[in-house]
């Protein structure tokens, strides 16, 4: 049904499009004008091919690392694909994202197993949130069957009834594991479980196919709900490029049952006709491609900005109002902005109150999940992408390390790795440190994970400055993917209204600005530089050291701690002055490491420098021994005090 000659040739012409391309890529990686790897879809074209027949412009699909068929049929650019495979800036991604990460007109594709299918559940929510009756579609194989994170976003897509297509290529190897080692069950069960209607075919019966697909794209689109369709099909070549351990005994049958390969060899004078259109198509890219100019390097001179300081006065209340009362004026000013997380909505309002009314004030941009890190992460970089700000909250800072490959994988490396076609401006935001007896896995400060992440930002809240100037920074202008740190003792603490006689506080005119408490005295013995949960003790320390030592001190805290450069506040710090860096995480290769590397690098040699730090044990659960491991008053003026002797 609807399978009319044109568009039986259409279809024909997509496939046979991929299969050349790809032949051509394998004789010129073994021509050695490919650099890295090459994974071929040769076998499983028609799966592509007759998917794109339905879809429509502003439709996205997501991919995987077989993705050029998919790339080819959706948005058609061979010139682009080659000049991308051979590193050239004419290439879709400028050479940047190589075989596996190409982007163009609504087409995404990552090659980290299952990774991209919160992302596409994310752009389906924008696409849903938005009216417009467009989907997304995500391919995946069999092999990524494997990962959590699928059914994570299955159950998401189902509950909140997103207009999300699932495509499953079964080609029955994940590399080189036969499908009989790793597969337990039925794989449409797997996701009828969840509610979401399937739908099976395969790429032999490519005609049959058409009208499956046209069911499952009709029912996404009309109902704006999730279908999962499983493809059954063969990969003929290579995993990649040529590591293929499987018996010529099992490909054979394929190769011979394959509707490309019956097709070339009827040769029928319209199909060659087709051929011959193809291959002049493939060979004219080549040649683009060749002699596209290769990619510059040029050096960069990194200057160091100037920075201007003015005095500020947070309001007098608590720091968990203030970042509420933030959400609360963002929010009503940007429609864009969505609160994502677990117990967010009212009357519970999250875990520790921050999203308290957000729900009753906002309805429908305060978004409940469940207990789901990976996806809920994936989903909030799939939003991002397409135009919204939202803030996804990870109930403990601990809990990152569930949503860390969307925060490495996908989040923080789109915009480069694209480009620069796309922007992610998402917001982790999470609460982290010790000091209320939560133990081991809720009590950790586990910043230094995601510090040296290219394309990622790290914030710390403190209590020395106005929540507002930070989250407004957040909430506009094109931020990037941002790991927010709310310190947990902080949130019941006031805003430093008041500061002890003889200080005061200053911000620079930075973004997100530093924050410099500053002695009136002429003479300053000591720097200290700390961030996050650690401002409110600076300022104790600050104060004690002066009454009961007669030590002068600053406090250089700053809110962006990575990237985070020092020589911007070198001004600030005098001459043979002691330094000292606070921080409550562990101290190897963490913020005060950085810190003191640099200092030594860029020249205050003669300073006298230490760190403190977290003993470097889990965070125990007595309350006794939690003082005791994690940086305080009482431990940090004694060790500060060795640098005076």
């Amino acid at each position: 049904k609807g399978l009319t000659p044109d568009v039986e040739r259409r279809i024909v012409k997509k496939a046979l499009l991929s299969r050349k391309v790809e032949e051509r890529l394998l004789e010129l990686f073994a021509e050695g004008k490919l650099f890295g790897t090459v994974h071929t879809c040769i076998g499983q074209e028609f799966s592509g091919a007759v998917l794109t027949e339905f879809l429509t412009k502003g439709d996205s699909i997501f991919s995987n690392h077989r993705c050029h068929g998919h790339f080819l049929s959706f948005v058609g650019d061979v010139r682009g694909l080659m000049a991308e495979l051979m590193g050239k800036p004419a290439g879709v991604c400028g050479g940047k994202g190589g075989s596996q990460h190409l982007c163009k007109d609504g087409f995404y594709s990552n090659g980290i197993q299952g990774s991209i299918v919160p992302v596409s559940a994310g752009m389906a929510l924008a696409r849903k949130i938005k009216k417009q009756q467009k989907i997304s579609v995500v391919f995946i194989g069999d092999g990524t069957l494997g990962e959590g994170v699928i059914y994570e976003t299955a159950n998401i897509a189902s509950k909140w009834n997103l207009p999300l297509l699932i495509v499953l290529e079964n080609n029955l190897y994940a590399q080189s594991t036969s499908q009989k080692e790793t597969l337990a069950g039925n794989i449409q069960e797997r996701f009828s479980a969840f509610g979401i209607k399937t739908g099976k075919g395969d790429t032999w019966n490519w005609k049959g196919l058409h009208e499956e697909l046209k069911t499952a794209v009709e029912y996404v689109r009309t109902e704006s709900k999730p279908f999962f369709i499983q493809i059954d099909t063969f990969r003929l070549k290579a995993h990649s490029k040529g590591d293929d351990n499987r018996p010529r005994s099992e490909v054979e049958p394929y190769e011979k049952r394959d509707p490309l390969n019956q097709l070339l060899e009827k040769n029928t004078p319209d199909f060659k006709r087709l051929l011959e259109e193809v291959v002049e198509e493939v060979n004219e890219a080549v040649v683009f491609a060749e002699n596209s100019n290769h990619i510059t390097t040029e050096s960069k001179l990194t200057l160091v900005p100037d920075v201007k300081w003015s005095p500020h006065q947070p309001a007098k209340k608590r720091t968990v109002k203030g970042i509420n009362e933030a959400f609360t004026d963002l929010m009503g000013r940007h429609s864009g902005i969505y609160f994502i997380g677990e117990d967010v909505l009212s009357p519970y309002g999250g875990a520790f109150k921050v999203s308290q009314g957000l729900s009753d004030a906002f309805p429908g941009r305060v978004l409940n999940t469940p207990i789901s890190e990976g996806a809920i992460a994936g989903i909030g970089a799939g939003l991002a992408l397409e135009g919204f700000r939202p803030f996804v909250e990870i109930m403990f800072g601990d809990f990152m390390g569930l949503t860390f490959d969307q925060v490495l994988n996908s989040a923080s490396k789109f915009e480069q790795m694209y480009n620069g076609q796309v922007s992610t401006n998402v917001i982790f935001r999470s609460p982290m440190g010790g000091g209320r007896g939560y133990g081991p896995t809720h009590s950790q400060t586990l910043d230094r994970h995601f510090f040296g992440i290219p394309g990622l930002r790290v914030v710390a809240v403190n209590n020395l400055i106005e929540p507002l100037l930070i989250y407004e920074a957040l909430a506009s202008g094109s931020i990037g993917p941002t790991v927010l740190i709310e310190n947990k003792l902080l949130y019941g603490l006031f805003l430093r209204n008041e500061m002890p006689q003889g200080f005061n506080i200053q911000i620079s005119d930075e973004t997100f600005p530093t924050i410099h408490v500053k002695p009136s005295a002429s003479k300053v013995d000591l720097t200290l530089i700390g961030y996050g949960g650690m401002s409110e003790t600076l300022v104790q320390v600050a104060d004690k050291l002066f009454e009961d030592h007669d030590i002068i001190a600053r406090i250089i805290c700053p809110t962006q701690i990575f990237p985070f450069d020092i020589r911007p506040y070198f001004r600030e710090i005098g001459e043979k002055e002691n330094i000292v860096v606070v921080e409550e995480g562990q101290g190897f290769a963490g913020f005060g490491a950085e810190i003191l590397s640099q200092i030594a690098e860029y020249g205050l040699s003669e300073n006298r420098v230490k760190r403190i730090f977290a003993s470097p044990e889990i965070i125990p659960a007595s309350g006794i021994l939690e003082k005791q491991a994690l940086p305080n008053t009482e431990n940090i003026i004694p060790k500060i005090l060795e640098l005076f002797r």
